[in-house]
């Protein structure tokens, strides 16, 4: 079975906001493959090392069905990840959010 799905990621500065998209291991809270959206980190560096940086959270959706949560980030090693408890609640909202009947179309 595959554990890993598509999210979004958002890193919250004071004035603005990095997003990138990555894949989210449900089975380890690891968050790989991260690519950021007009973002140069070579040249920037992480953003969570930016004096201005406040959060990241990152996203799941389902069609038009939103799943938002808390992601660590690692500015040593720049790694993004969720944390146990964060990965248990983010399961069971997944869950729902998966198996629940689309909204009817207008």
């Amino acid at each position: 079975m595959d554990l890993k799905l598509p999210i979004t990621i958002f890193d919250e500065l004071t004035e603005s906001i990095v997003k990138s998209s990555g894949t989210l291991d449900l089975a380890s809270g690891e968050i790989r493959n991260v690519h950021y959206e007009d973002y140069d980190k070579e040249a920037l560096g992480l953003p969570a090392e930016d004096e201005s940086y406040e959060f990241t959270s990152g996203l799941l959706t389902n069609g038009e069905r939103d799943v938002e949560f808390r992601v660590e980030v690692d500015a040593l090693s720049g790694k993004y990840s969720v944390t146990a408890s964060e990965l248990l609640e983010l399961k069971g909202r997944a869950a729902k959010l998966f198996t629940q009947q689309p909204p009817p179309r207008k």
